[in-house]
């Protein structure tokens, strides 16, 4: 048989690629591990309970309605309204299997082969390895100042092949919350040129404010013009169960749901019935855990003030910081490498994320026990020294 250009062409995880290090690494002390991006504890009783209970239920093993559970499609629909102060339908609601399919039946509902996606850097590796795949042609745009995306350049990016602008906000890797008045820059540039704005919010409720992410929704017609991606992994630490969702117009997810029916033709119904307890149930849990993931940042932040080793904490937020290496002569694969075998540290090379090596490096301090976080601090400054 023959294997194709499509696949063969691609890069392989670096999730992956990251974690096959271990096979190498002969530990002299405990691993700090801030590589991917899940939570690190377990999920909430609530969760727990209710799996437990659905899995002695007779139907739980059969298939749901491809735009999901109809009570989880509502209690989302409202925290959404309530989230974002606007007024969200359960027909907005398409249930997906985690927030990475939710982007790839968005984008494969809005583009085709020789479209093109405006892309600012750095991208999540996920969304740039589906485009590819798919033959759309990911243009990326250079960031602003602190690694935030920036409207102007996605302005001068857009061509007649155009048929949508993707952001990440939270950012994945750099942590960067774009601010509501700058998502409606881009907003604003989608409406222009007719195209769409695709965000993923999959980070939403780990930003340092409870005020809404956006005020998009507010607008009528935002459904002529907006994709919101979402995840319910992070909140409820229930990455396994792969549910997501996306915030769509109806119109929209009835086409998306054509693509779902083929590639899984529903969410998993355990997943579901895991977001719909949490939702109703661990709301507070979450903010709890969303308030220790912020102190575990804030510690982050003051142990890289000093710039251990010379790394320098260039952007953070939500889950992550966004480091930069102080080998500018040296592969950052090598770097992070070697973090891995000489210092016992575990983190993706930022070369996941970008085009081209600019000597970063991404930290999921989510990942780390708050105690660890001087430990991590000290095993840069010997890495650096």
């Amino acid at each position: 048989m023959r294997l194709i250009k499509r696949t063969l062409d691609q890069i392989d995880s670096p999730i992956g690629e990251t974690y096959a290090l271990l096979t190498e690494h002969k530990p002299t002390r405990p691993l700090l591990n801030l590589a991917q991006a899940a939570p690190a504890y377990p999920a909430p009783p609530e969760i727990v309970e209710r799996i437990a209970a659905a899995a002695g239920e007779p139907h739980a093993g059969a298939y749901v309605g491809i735009a999901g559970l109809d009570p989880l499609r509502a209690a989302f629909a409202t925290e959404i309204s309530n989230a974002y102060n606007a007024f969200v339908e359960p027909a907005h609601i398409l249930v997906t299997a985690g927030c990475n399919q939710a982007f790839c039946v968005a984008a494969m509902t809005l583009t085709a082969p020789g479209d093109e996606m405006i892309v600012p850097l750095p991208y999540y590796f996920n969304h740039d390895m589906w485009l590819r795949m798919e033959g759309v042609t990911p243009v990326y745009v250079e960031p602003g100042p602190g690694w935030m995306p920036d409207p102007d350049a996605a302005r001068r990016a857009v061509t007649s092949r155009t048929r949508a602008i993707l952001l990440v906000t939270p950012g994945n890797p750099t942590g960067v919350t774009v601010p509501s008045e700058t998502i409606a820059s881009f907003a604003a540039i989608a409406a222009e040129h007719d195209i769409a704005l695709i965000i993923d919010e999959t980070y939403r409720n780990f930003r340092d404010t409870t005020d809404p992410a956006h005020g998009l929704f507010a607008d009528p017609a935002w459904g002529e013009k907006v994709v919101s991606l979402h995840s319910f992994s992070k909140d409820f630490a229930i990455p396994g169960y792969r549910v997501g969702a996306l915030v769509a117009s109806p119109s929209l997810i009835r086409e998306a749901m054509k693509v779902l029916d083929c590639v899984q033709i529903c969410a998993p119904r355990i997943g579901q019935e895991a977001a719909l307890a949490g939702l109703l149930h661990a709301t507070s849990w979450r903010q709890g855990k969303a308030l220790e993931v912020a102190e575990k940042l804030a510690a982050f932040r003051t142990a890289m003030a000093s710039r251990p080793g010379g790394f320098e904490l260039a952007a953070g937020g939500a889950y992550f910081g966004w480091i930069r290496h102080p080998f500018p002569g040296r592969p950052t694969t090598d770097v992070v490498r070697d973090l891995l075998l000489s210092y016992d540290m575990l983190m993706i090379p930022g070369t996941a994320f970008l085009p081209d090596d600019r000597h970063m490096i991404r930290a999921s301090v989510a990942n780390l026990p708050l105690d660890d976080i001087e430990e991590f601090a000290y095993r840069l400054a010997e890495a650096g020294s």
